[in-house]
């Protein structure tokens, strides 16, 4: 199976400065290092899936051109991830329910968030339609393509990252237990989150996140889910190891 990767966005909310801030990597003229919030489209035969839709999720689709996607897969209930949800209106309307798949307490979560979209008696004239798929530690398919839920800790809190096919994208992890890096075996890419060059409480520095590569053994590992603190693109890719690359906004994959 042919899967096409597109990073919608390779940024986080964290480490973002104030305006009026000097901040170097912001004031950066490489495109590499213009990041919005997290995120990815995958692409197979002729379906489209985004993996989170964050507060940038509208210009996301925009910039890439995505005429239609055919759904959701949530990776947790942070807003740098989920506060894109209104912006799927327009898919809705060619569409109609657009499926979103998530954990229990993301759905609860999102339905307590945007009771507009979700009450079946208030609902907002013109608010997206969505179908909720409650997605468990267990395999599950969207359309023909076997999708592998991976349990990792952000901290107090465990979410998913997920396998398709021999690509694993995995964002805000801090911890993986050794059942579930068995997932993680034989894979042709890995996607993981390496936040800064300091450590951080609840994800991945850039060494950890290198360790955990060469733990894994991937073909080939992109880093992101970037903060301005890890610095700039042209820089640390000269520190990384052969394999290993940092991902960039509008960067595509084919797996």
């Amino acid at each position: 199976m042919h899967i096409k990767i597109t990073f919608l966005g390779t940024g986080t909310s964290q480490g973002i400065p104030v305006i009026g801030s000097t901040h170097p990597v912001c004031l950066s003229t490489d495109k590499c290092d213009k990041r919005l919030r997290v995120s990815i489209l995958v692409e197979w035969d002729n379906f489209a899936y985004v993996v989170d839709c964050g507060p940038d999720f509208r210009y996301q689709m925009l910039r890439a051109n995505v005429a239609k996607i055919n759904g959701v897969l949530f990776t947790h209930i942070h807003s740098d991830h989920t506060a894109g949800l209104d912006d799927l209106r327009p898919f809705s309307a060619k569409l109609g329910a657009v499926p979103i798949y998530a954990k229990a307490d993301v759905l609860t979560n999102l339905a307590k968030r945007f009771d507009y979209i979700f009450s079946d008696e208030n609902k907002y004239i013109g608010a997206p339609s969505v179908q909720q798929f409650e997605i468990k530690n267990e395999a599950f398919f969207i359309e023909n393509l076997e999708v592998i839920p991976i349990e990792v800790s952000h901290g107090d809190l465990n979410i998913f990252g997920f396998r398709f096919h021999n690509t694993a994208y995995l964002t805000d992890v801090k911890a993986i237990s050794e059942e579930e890096k068995l997932k993680l075996h034989h894979l042709d890419i890995l996607i993981i989150n390496a936040l800064r060059i300091q450590s951080h409480p609840t994800h991945l520095n850039l060494v950890e996140a290198i360790a955990l590569s060469q733990e894994l053994k991937p073909k080939k590992t992109y880093i992101t889910h970037i903060s301005n603190r890890l610095g700039f693109h042209a820089d640390v890719e000269k520190t990384l190891p052969e394999n290993v690359f940092l991902a960039y906004d509008g960067l595509v994959l084919e797996a």
